[in-house]
């Protein structure tokens, strides 16, 4: 079945909305858990996602945790910095994927919403 309009819209916004954890702290995690909460019985396009957005983000907090630590030994704030780049190229190109209608998967996320 092919994925309508209004689902990559939705899909896009499931990665973009993580992008409001540059203001609410959380918010990287809470955008995606709201649009998967709110579409997940609508659209399997929409929840697939929003859940691998939700993923990516939860693992990208994890990840920052330990750099945070790591700042203790002054590699942290080079790996931090490297983090953040990566996370913003990746949800860049994941709403991009998903505007199209494919569905994207990020690498090195930790799988632990299903």
């Amino acid at each position: 079945m092919p994925v309508t309009k209004e689902e990559t819209n939705w899909g896009m916004l499931s990665h973009l909305s993580a992008l409001a954890g540059m203001i609410l702290p959380f918010g990287s995690i809470l955008g995606p858990l709201i649009v998967w909460l709110a579409k997940r019985e609508q659209s399997a396009f929409v929840a697939e996602q929003a859940k691998e957005a939700l993923n990516f983000n939860i693992t990208v907090v994890i990840a920052a945790l330990v750099c945070y630590v790591l700042t203790w030994v002054l590699i942290g704030i080079l790996l931090f910095v490297v983090l953040a780049i990566y996370w913003l190229v990746m949800t860049i190109i994941a709403a991009l994927k998903a505007s199209e209608g494919i569905s994207y998967r990020y690498p090195l996320a930790l799988r632990l919403v299903h």
